[in-house]
C-alpha cells in the first residue's frame, strides 16, 4: 500500500510581500528584515526584534528545498504568531489579518499540490474575527484559522468571544491554538524559560479555559488543534478529571466530566523527544495526533518525519499521524498517492 503524502500543520509564513503590505497600511508597525547572515535575519515587528528569523520565513525557495529534505510533501501555511498584533486597534487589525491571509491563500493557489493555508483573525474584535473567520474560509479556501492562547491576557472562553465559536462550529473550522503573550513572564526571564516553559503553559491555559468554560462541549464541530504536544495537557488529563469529580469550582461551566472534551482535542507531535511522542500517542490516541514541524523556527524540527517514522508504533499508526490524520483534520483539497 503506498503511503500517502507527508502533511505538516503547523507552519509559519512572513512573505516579503506581506510584510510590505502590513508596513504599507502601518508604517509603525512595518515588519522589518536585517540579514544576519545568508540564511538567517533579524526580524521586527512594531520595532520589537526576534532573532533568529530563518530564510525560510519569507523565501519560497529555501521553504520548498527544506520540505523536501525532510520528506515533508505539504505543509499548512500560518501566519507568524509576531503578527497577531492582538494589541492593535480593532479596525486596523481587521485590515491587517485580511491582508495576511490573501496572501497565505495566493501561496497555496500559486503551489497547492504543496501548500494548505490557515488564517489569522483579529481577535480583539470578535465579531470581526468571526466575518474574518467566513471569508477566509468561503472566500479564499483556508481550513480554518490559527488564533493565541489568549487575546491580550483574556482567556478563551471569555463571553466575548461567543461569535467566533458560533461561527467557527457552523464552519466545522480548524482552529490551531498557538501560545503569545505567556502567562508568569516576571518568572521566566531567564534560560529561554519564557518559550521552554512559558509557551507549553500558555497552550494549557487556553486549552484548560475551552474546556472547563464548557466551548469544547457546546461547540463540538470546532477541530481545536494544541501545538507543542498540547502544552502540560496530555500528562496532566487525569488531574483534571479527579479535579472536577470532587471540587464544584471546575463545575461551574462544565457539568459533565471534561473527559470527553478532552478526548476530542488534537495535537501536534513537536516534542522532540521519542519518550514523550510514543505517550502522546498512547494516551491520546494515533488519530488525535498530527505531524508538525513549527517551521522555521530553532523550537521546531525538520526531522518530525523521522522522528515519527521512529517510533515503536504501527506503521497504520505512522500513517495516521503523518498523513490520514492531518488530512482529516485540514479537509480536502489534497490528491493522496505515493510519497
Amino acid at each position: 500500500m503506498p503511503r500517502g503524502k507527508t502533511i505538516d500543520t503547523h507552519a509559519h509564513i512572513l512573505s516579503e510581500e506581506t510584510m510590505r503590505l502590513i508596513g504599507r497600511e502601518a508604517p509603525s508597525i512595518a515588519p522589518k528584515l536585517t540579514p544576519i547572515d545568508t540564511g538567517f535575519a533579524v526580524l521586527e515587528v512594531g520595532g520589537v526584534p526576534y532573532r533568529p528569523f530563518p530564510r525560510g520565513g519569507w523565501d519560497l525557495d529555501t521553504r520548498l528545498a527544506d520540505m523536501d529534505a525532510a520528506g515533508i510533501d505539504v505543509q499548512v501555511l500560518s501566519n507568524t504568531p509576531q503578527t497577531f498584533l492582538y494589541d492593535v486597534d480593532p479596525s486596523l487589525n481587521t485590515t491587517l489579518a485580511a491582508l495576511q491571509n490573501d496572501q497565505i491563500a495566493r501561496t497555496v493557489v500559486t503551489y497547492p499540490d504543496r501548500f494548505m493555508g490557515l488564517a489569522t483573525l483579529p481577535m480583539q474584535a470578535p465579531e470581526a474575527a468571526a466575518e474574518e473567520l467566513y471569508r477566509a474560509m468561503h472566500g479564499l479556501g483556508l481550513a480554518g484559522a490559527q488564533i493565541g492562547s489568549n487575546v491580550r491576557g483574556r482567556n478563551l472562553d471569555d463571553p466575548a468571544l461567543e461569535p467566533l465559536w458560533e461561527t467557527a462550529d457552523a464552519l466545522a473550522a480548524v482552529v490551531m491554538i498557538h501560545p503569545t503573550q505567556v502567562a508568569g513572564q516576571d518568572r521566566l526571564r531567564s534560560y529561554y524559560l519564557n518559550n521552554l516553559i512559558g509557551n507549553p503553559l500558555d497552550s494549557t491555559i487556553a486549552a484548560a479555559s475551552l474546556v472547563f468554560g464548557g466551548v469544547v462541549s457546546r461547540y463540538p464541530a470546532i477541530r481545536f488543534l494544541l501545538v507543542h504536544g498540547g502544552g502540560f495537557v496530555p500528562y496532566q488529563f487525569g488531574r483534571w478529571i479527579h479535579g472536577w469529580r470532587v471540587r464544584p469550582e471546575p463545575q461551574v461551566n462544565l457539568k459533565e466530566s471534561p473527559e470527553a472534551a478532552l478526548k476530542s482535542l488534537w495535537f501536534d507531535s513537536i516534542l522532540h523527544a521519542r519518550e514523550p511522542l510514543e505517550y502522546l500517542v498512547a494516551s491520546a490516541g494515533a488519530s488525535r495526533v498530527v505531524l508538525g514541524s513549527d517551521y522555521p523556527y530553532d523550537m521546531g524540527t525538520l526531522d518530525c518525519v523521522r522522528q515519527v517514522r521512529a517510533l515503536s508504533i504501527s506503521e497504520a499508526d505512522k500513517d495516521q499521524i503523518l498523513s490520514r490524520g492531518p488530512l482529516a483534520l485540514i479537509g480536502g483539497g489534497i490528491t493522496q498517492g505515493a510519497a
